[in-house]
């Protein structure tokens, strides 16, 4: 069967090789000269299990209240006129119910779990290599009371089968001595020794590379400009390449993987999906040199940050931003997660050269991917990842790949059918 893959994110890349590994032909399209180069461009780089609740938790609506007007809040709502952004907010506010955070929690962590065990698969089989480190992830709290509500989370993340430990302030200095030097109090934590991280732009590309030594087709600056329809079934989907031509390609599947933009292209058909974009921030900065430079990943629970050394280099992201597509840098906000890692690590690399990042997350209001059919019959969608498209990449990819085929996947999860 030939399938059209529309965006070449880690989602879309991933999707393709999965497809192309099923035995279909598949050409990926996306408006960037390569994969990988906007929301998964300079994200966390943490492929964390151990983030399985969403934001949509029953804490979430008082701790925006408290955000309001910090430049540095973790999630910062900005109004706009705009009907989809307030359907979004009010869904939001419904995923907050403590029965829906359990059940998405549970959803996310199937998928995770499945996706960890895809990725460390396809590396072993393919060599694949994108600065990734496999020492886990240290979870920080600076409030006691944060700590103590933590227990509830990895005691349901034991019941599934993961390990997560709690941990004293002096044993998260043991896992992480770079700690011995912050000027910021450390109550204690929690420990997930299986989740790593690694570069998600880097992976992206080399499993580009990979897609098309196993036959996929890649069509880059290339603009989706919209899918056509004849009866029930998508008959083609028309792109405008770089020099200005235009064409229809046609397929027999269509797999729309465009993150934020998803609803765009969707909309015309009828297909509505509750995406909408977060905007989120990163810093990089180098690291050759430092002796203070974590080993191990950190998430920084009071700041929201995830701080990952990769290579030569420490990535720390964080922020959520509701206020649209507006695709600017916000400085400010670069300089409150910068400040904030130079309290945690004052020697962890050189913080006068940090490079600053935004990129449009593809949230649903609980978080969880949507994944699946539509009622189009050869129309399928994986989107909506939110903040965990590098961990959720793999398990989605390779569960597309199978609906498409016409396969049950192997993870239990709520596809769409």
């Amino acid at each position: 069967m030939k399938v059209v893959v529309l965006g070449a994110g880690v989602v879309g890349v991933t999707s393709a090789w999965y497809l192309a590994k099923a035995g279909h032909e598949v050409i990926v399209v996306d408006r960037q000269p390569s994969a990988g180069l906007e929301t998964s461009f300079a994200n966390g780089g943490q492929i964390s299990v151990s983030h399985a609740e969403p934001w949509a938790n029953p804490s979430a609506p008082a701790q925006i209240l408290r955000w309001l007007g910090r430049i540095d809040a973790p999630l910062s709502f900005r109004p706009r006129w705009s009907a989809r952004q307030w359907r979004w907010g009010m869904r939001f506010l419904c995923e907050c119910l403590p029965a829906r955070t359990r059940h998405n929690t549970l959803q996310i962590l199937r998928l995770a779990l499945y996706s960890h065990a895809e990725l460390r698969e396809l590396r072993d089989a393919t060599g694949i290599r994108y600065d990734h480190r496999e020492r886990g992830i240290l979870h920080l709290h600076s409030d006691p009371r944060e700590l103590d509500g933590a227990r509830a989370r990895v005691e349901l993340m034991r019941a599934f089968g993961f390990e997560m430990l709690l941990k004293t302030a002096q044993q998260c200095i043991d896992i992480e001595p770079a700690l011995a030097l912050s000027r910021v109090r450390v109550a204690g934590g929690t420990y997930a020794p299986s989740d790593e991280c690694g570069d998600a732009h880097i992976f992206s590309r080399r499993l580009e590379t990979l897609c098309q030594q196993a036959g996929v087709s890649f069509s880059f600056q290339t603009t989706i400009l919209r899918l056509l329809r004849e009866g029930e079934r998508v008959s083609g989907v028309r792109l405008r390449h770089v020099e200005g031509h235009e064409e229809t390609l046609r397929a027999d599947a269509y797999l729309v993987s465009m993150g934020s933009f998803s609803p765009d292209v969707l909309a015309p058909l009828g297909v509505r999906v509750p995406v909408y974009p977060i905007k989120g921030y990163s810093i990089t900065i180098p690291t050759h040199g430092f002796e203070g430079t974590p080993r191990v990943c950190i998430t920084d629970e009071a700041a929201k940050l995830a701080i990952s050394p990769l290579g030569e280099r420490l990535r720390a992201a964080g922020t959520a931003e509701l206020g649209g597509y507006d695709p600017q840098i916000d400085t400010g906000r670069c300089v409150a997660i910068l400040n904030r890692v130079e309290k945690l690590f004052p020697d962890g690399g050189d913080f006068s050269r940090p490079a600053q990042w935004a990129g449009l997350r593809p949230a649903t209001p609980g978080n969880v991917p949507i994944i699946g059919r539509t009622r189009i019959p050869n129309l399928f969608l994986n989107t909506g990842h939110g903040t965990l498209g590098w961990t959720l990449a793999c398990g989605s990819g390779h569960a597309i790949a199978d609906i498409i085929s016409g396969h049950k996947p192997a993870v239990e999860f709520g596809f769409r059918e």
